[in-house]
């Protein structure tokens, strides 16, 4: 019998709770059992794929083509499972669900409502890793007494009436915020976000708090006394230099073992704590990596691809600090000539565009170590065939529909679909790659599967002319579009129409992000 795990969170938002959910994963992973990890978002979008990154963060894609919540990212990092539309939920895609049942008769003309048809929906998909995994652990977005996420709180507590008391756990994770006028933590909104709870009918059987200060033994006891739980299930979440770090600090307070208690669970194995040693290394050398894009406001906007850079940076023994740069800003090349490496990630629209172009012109012909993703590599190509083929008005038919040069545009099916969501080419696709050539020297073999997330193709009518003159296409799919480029005359210049951010995990970390990593190291800079 699968055993469920429910994550919720109180006080306030961007707690952790999808890191903290991992961490926990990791740790019952460790201990033999076969583990995975849900999403269930409130918001009325049907995913993110088509929201503005400032509003949520980077889209994550599942091997599927999901387009997901960026939590799902930490899971597949911590856990090294393959990610799908499972795993990710909205109000939107479960609302869109009911309503479409009922205007096709469904319900058989019976009034449609909350409570029971969208609970059964959530409760419908709780369950759809039944016979897969041992245990699932599911996230519930936003806050407790947001109105949106009531209908899922309202699943949880039938959930919970509908099984046996030790097949579900509930988790709740909760803000102790430190008063330093006071100098004290205040233990007073876990109490009140607990008791949100408590109106929605749910109890919670362990409560992990947030805290940027340890608390003693008088805190646990306070918080056991006024929010109904055991002493030893109130767990302390302290921010730490790495993530990665945070199993091991579960582990010490004996989390997992409190868990597999209320579940009556045995471990199937005991932990190996080598994991805990991989990830605490203490990196001597360091370098800076220039991360331009369109929106470097907010770092949740990269967050595979920072976590992509640390991954590979903890496997080199190489401390990568990330410089964000704004390519319409003025002093984007008196930044880029401190660092060590120039990386333009993927994004939408013609904002920035011409920014990146000439960053790329800098970092092909000043030799600096370049990496380009999605349009990072569309700009590549663009740059190339202005600069190198004297096709002055190259771009993309995403940003002029009328050029006649279209170095980039959209190619078969793409050119007839009308809607966003969804629709551009998505998830695992097959790769044939290059013998000789950097990409091949990179993965150490000729066939590779990574995951996309585009509307835009490199156009193959342009391939021999760039090939000419040193850009090299490295990597195909279906042996005709360009998925790969390179320049061979360069210590390390290489862009990929896909997003190996996605594959990155600890201690396997993408081979073209470790390669990047290790050239950016090898470059010295003003040399």
């Amino acid at each position: 019998m699968i055993k469920y795990i429910f994550v919720t969170g109180g006080v306030s938002s961007s707690l952790g709770k999808g890191v903290s959910g991992a961490s926990l994963g990791k740790l019952l992973q460790l201990s033999g059992f076969k583990v995975t990890m849900a999403k269930f978002d409130p918001y009325f979008n049907v995913d993110p794929g088509t929201m503005n990154p400032y509003q949520h963060g980077e889209v994550f894609v599942a091997s599927d083509g999901a387009e997901t919540d960026l939590d799902l990212g930490y899971y597949e990092r911590f856990l090294g499972v393959k990610t799908t539309k499972a795993n990710t939920n909205t109000s939107g895609g479960i609302y869109k669900t009911v309503i479409e049942r009922e205007m096709k008769g469904y319900y058989k003309g019976k009034t449609v409502q909350v409570i029971p048809h969208i609970t059964d929906e959530i409760k419908s998909r709780f369950k759809a890793f039944d016979n897969d995994f041992d245990i699932v652990i599911i996230e519930i977005g936003g806050t407790v007494g947001d109105i949106e996420g009531l209908p899922f709180l309202e699943a949880i507590r039938q959930f919970r009436h509908e099984n046996k008391k030790d097949d579900m756990l509930l988790i709740h994770l909760t803000l102790l915020p430190y008063i330093s006028a006071a100098g004290e933590l205040k233990t007073k909104p876990t109490q009140h976000s607990v008791s949100r709870l408590r109106d929605a009918g749910l109890t919670p059987d362990i409560i992990v708090c947030r805290t940027e200060k340890s608390f003693d033994d008088d805190i646990k006891k306070k918080i056991s006394l006024f929010c109904n739980v055991k002493k030893e299930s109130v767990i302390e979440a302290n921010d730490y230099p790495s993530i990665y770090m945070l199993p091991e600090h579960f582990f010490n307070q004996k989390l997992h073992t409190i868990v597999m208690n209320n579940l009556n669970l045995k471990p199937k194995s005991e932990i190996n704590t080598e994991w805990f040693q991989q990830v605490k290394t203490q990196p001597t050398k360091s370098i800076f990596i220039a991360i331009i894009g369109k929106y470097v406001g907010l770092k949740d906007a990269y967050k595979s691809i920072s976590e992509s850079l640390y991954l590979a940076g903890l496997k080199a023994g190489i401390n990568v600090k990330e410089i964000y740069v704004d390519p319409d800003s003025d002093d984007m090349y008196e930044k880029i000539k401190g660092t060590h490496g120039v990386l333009i990630p993927g994004g939408y629209g013609i904002r920035g565009v011409e920014g990146k172009i000439k960053a790329i012109t800098y970092a092909r012909e000043n030799k600096v170590p370049f990496f380009g993703i999605c349009l990072g590599m569309q700009c590549a190509v663009i740059e190339a065939a202005r600069n190198l083929c004297n096709i002055k008005d190259a771009t993309s038919t995403e940003f002029d529909t009328d050029t006649k040069s279209p170095l980039i545009c959209m190619l078969n099916e793409q050119k007839t679909i009308t809607t966003l969501g969804g629709t551009q080419r998505l998830g695992e696709y097959k790769a044939q790659v290059k013998e000789g050539s950097l990409a091949h020297k990179l993965y150490q073999k000729k066939d590779i599967v990574e995951r996309h997330r585009h509307r835009y193709e490199f156009n193959p009518e342009y391939i021999e002319t760039l090939n000419e003159k040193g850009l090299i296409v490295s990597g195909y799919y279906n042996q005709t579009i360009p998925e790969i480029v390179e320049i061979a005359d360069h210590p390390f210049f290489i862009a990929t129409q896909f997003h190996p951010e996605f594959t990155s995990r600890v201690n396997n970390p993408n081979p073209v992000f470790l390669g990047f990593v290790e050239a950016s190291y090898n470059y010295k800079i003003n040399q």
